[in-house]
């Protein structure tokens, strides 16, 4: 493809995307500003994600902190770079807390009161103010990541005497359906999750961002709440193989 049709292809990809929240939010009786996109940019080059810029995309999800730092520190450098923010959606080690605190403007998976205070000393040490979300699991899918429900309150806690980091919501990766349908359930558990802790008591800005929705499904979790969706696939296309 050349770097003429991937700039179309994408910026026409962006605009059916941005069409596609409009309408799920017009239908939810949500104004579209009250949602987020972040444009899932993991196995692509910053030759794609540079044609999203173009389209006017600025927040970007990548999955692991070694894919990730090559291209940001690449796009720092653009007209535009230091109006990019970076989202780091996938499972974070413990042993990578230190290198994702610096680059990362929000942290999507935090899963225990260890690695959110790992991220708050880094964030703190090197003089940044990530955005983090408790990544819940719901599903109790082995393959996946993710915080008990009886966990979440005590990282709320320890988020309440963050230094560096603020814990800002809850994110969910939910199994997979073909019909987005099914995944309703799991969309409105999260958002009962976020009024529950709200009626016990949680600060209410420690909860306001609730990360949900997919390329497939990302309609349903705006119904349900959703104020970012991570959407790659309908936004880049289909990803590279062996990455």
């Amino acid at each position: 493809m050349t770097e003429t049709s991937l700039d179309s292809t994408i910026a026409e990809n962006l605009a059916a995307v941005r069409a596609r929240i409009a309408q799920a939010a017009a239908a939810s009786h949500r104004s579209p500003d009250e949602i987020r996109l972040i444009a899932v940019s993991k196995t692509f080059g910053v030759d794609a994600i540079r044609a999203a810029m173009a389209a006017g995309q600025r927040e970007f999800g990548e999955n692991r902190v070694q894919e990730a730092l090559p291209k940001i520190e690449t796009l720092a450098a653009d007209p535009v770079g230091e109006q990019l923010r970076w989202h780091l959606i996938g499972h974070l080690q413990s042993n990578k807390a230190k290198k994702a605190a610096r680059p990362f403007d929000a942290i999507h998976s935090i899963d225990s009161v260890d690695l959110l205070r790992q991220i708050d000393a880094a964030a703190a040490e090197h003089r940044r103010n990530p955005e983090v979300l408790i990544q819940v699991d719901l599903a109790g899918e082995a393959t996946k990541f993710g915080a008990p429900m009886v966990a979440v309150r005590d990282i709320l806690t320890a988020g309440e005497s963050c230094v560096a980091a603020r814990v800002v919501g809850l994110m969910l990766l939910p199994p997979y359906f073909e019909n987005p349908e099914d995944t309703r359930p799991y969309f409105r558990h999260l958002r009962e999750l976020k009024q529950t802790l709200l009626d016990l008591g949680h600060r209410a800005w420690m909860l306001r961002e609730l990360s949900m929705g997919m390329s497939h499904d990302f309609e349903i979790a705006i119904a349900e709440g959703a104020t970012m969706v991570r959407v790659g696939t309908a936004i880049f296309g289909t990803r590279p193989r062996h990455q």
